[in-house]
């Protein structure tokens, strides 16, 4: 059975993956499976090892320059630390690829522009991967708030919190955040116009913030907050946003039947606990967007400048916060 998102693959791109490690096997695996998977590259031998023999039709390496200089390459995603999006992905862009870098797309929003403006000019598609604008609920929450059927909104709140070992980042703010920064602004169609307030915890002897609190303001004096967490014992993962007529959450936790409605006086309960939106995997539907991007040259939802502005909201939550070492 086809879908709307179902594509043709006569015309086939090819996808080299940077990074394979805890997200970007999501990604091998994405793009395998629609058929696009190319190359695969890894530093860690074992990673690039156990994905040989996973994935024996699909060629690996473990330089970058293998990817970069391959001819038969049209598209790079990269899924490696914040710190190395910069330049793996310029380096990707001046060898002629299209590019499709995981959140964020740099640790600078100079950069940012940087790499929009080279994408503009060689005329290449630069994709960033804020995933939660392709989740079909966030999509059914985003209608929902536009046909104003929660009313005039009042507040929006988002708690990302789970336990992670690995702390690639230089913070959780920038590990996290750009899911709940870039969730929000979509769904409020308009960016934060000030951070009020941020609290960053550091739990561990490393000295990186792993637990977060950020306070911000919408227009039309939305209030904003995101609860973020590397060091939280349980996984929770929850949108919640007040409207004057209902309420709206979602539970990414949950298998199906994410998305909750409840009335404004009685939260004993969701009033509307199906909301129907479509089942589709948010992964899929954002490596689908790539590939289409690269064929029709349409912009993707998720550009450059789309990542600038996430980007810009975090550099002003790092100025504002206070750190506090517990």
């Amino acid at each position: 059975m086809t879908t709307p998102f179902d594509m043709d693959n006569t015309h086939l791109e090819k996808i080299a993956v940077i990074g394979c490690g805890n997200w970007g096997k999501n990604l091998v695996r994405n793009f395998d499976n629609l058929g696009f998977l190319y190359k695969i590259c890894d530093l860690n031998p074992d990673t690039l090892s156990v994905l040989q023999k996973q994935y024996r039709h699909i060629q690996t390496t473990n330089r970058f320059d293998e990817v970069f200089n391959d001819p038969l390459v049209n598209g790079v995603v990269i899924a490696t630390p914040s710190f190395t999006h910069y330049e793996l992905a310029k380096s990707a862009l001046l060898a002629g690829k299209h590019v499709y870098v995981e959140k964020p797309v740099a640790t600078s929003s100079e950069q940012t522009l940087e790499l929009n403006a080279l994408a503009s000019k060689l005329d290449r598609v630069l994709m960033v991967g804020h995933l939660l604008l392709y989740h079909p609920a966030v999509n059914r929450l985003r209608q929902l708030i536009r046909e104003g059927y929660l009313g005039q909104i009042k507040s929006i709140a988002s708690d990302r919190l789970n336990t992670n070992k690995f702390r690639p980042d230089k913070s959780v703010i920038w590990d996290l955040a750009p899911h709940d920064v870039s969730m929000m602004s979509y769904l409020m169609d308009q960016e934060p116009e000030d951070i009020v307030s941020v609290i960053g915890y550091q739990n561990r002897e490393d000295g990186l913030v792993d637990d977060a609190h950020i306070d911000m303001v919408f227009p039309n004096d939305v209030a904003g907050h995101i609860h973020i967490s590397w060091v939280h014992p349980i996984k929770q993962v929850k949108l919640l946003v007040r409207g004057t007529e209902r309420s709206a959450m979602i539970d990414d936790t949950l298998g199906e039947n994410k998305l909750h409605i409840f009335n404004k006086d009685d939260v004993s309960g969701p009033i509307e606990e199906f909301p129907e939106y479509l089942d589709i995997e948010p992964l899929k539907l954002e490596c689908q967007q790539f590939i289409n991007c690269m064929r029709h040259g349409y912009d993707p939802k998720t550009n450059g400048m789309n990542g600038y502005h996430v980007v810009r909201v975090l550099e002003m939550a790092e100025r504002k916060m206070e750190m506090i070492p517990v």
